[in-house]
């Protein structure tokens, strides 16, 4: 069996997807293969997530802000999952991409929107990779080789409401 290929999208993909990716990528290296993308991409990652990733010990190498238009076509590889990390909570709007994979939701606050000093900005980047570090943690805890899509649905379902209080317990 290839390696799980999940995609994480958010609007512009030079945060949250770009740290979602990253990090699964490092976690579950050989067993996953994240890629991210946006529906209206930046152009650029940003560089604070970059420095968040690089704080951490995994690489930022070969990551871009690029269109899910990259991951629609007949030459691309299947994906198994598609997951958003944009913030309905706040009224961003969260792209939608058709195909046949399982979808979830994992919203998340944008820390690219976080205004004030650089404390305040880095704080937010480490709150928001830790957050996604968490449930990534979780989805690696998961049989997805020998789940139903039923089954992983409702379990990456269930991922996407860890919060903060949840994830000692993770």
């Amino acid at each position: 069996m290839h390696p799980c290929r999940v995609l994480f999208i958010c609007t512009g993909n030079s945060a949250r997807s770009i740290l979602s990716e990253a990090t699964l990528n490092r976690l579950g290296k050989g067993r996953f293969e994240a890629y991210s993308a946006g529906s209206h991409p930046t152009g650029r990652v940003n560089p604070h997530a970059l420095n968040q990733l690089v704080s951490t010990g995994i690489s930022t190498d070969n990551l871009s802000s690029k269109s899910w238009d990259r991951f629609v076509g007949d030459d691309t590889p299947p994906l198994d999952i598609v997951i958003t990390v944009c913030d309905s909570a706040a009224s961003e709007p969260c792209p939608v991409l058709f195909g046949d994979f399982v979808r979830s939701h994992w919203g998340l606050p944008d820390p690219a929107g976080v205004t004030g000093d650089s404390a305040a900005i880095a704080a937010a980047f480490e709150h928001a990779h830790a957050l996604i570090t968490y449930r990534i943690l979780a989805l690696l805890k998961l049989p997805v080789e020998a789940m139903s899509k039923v089954e992983l649905q409702q379990a990456l379902d269930h991922i996407g409401t860890i919060t903060d209080d949840d994830a000692e317990h993770v």
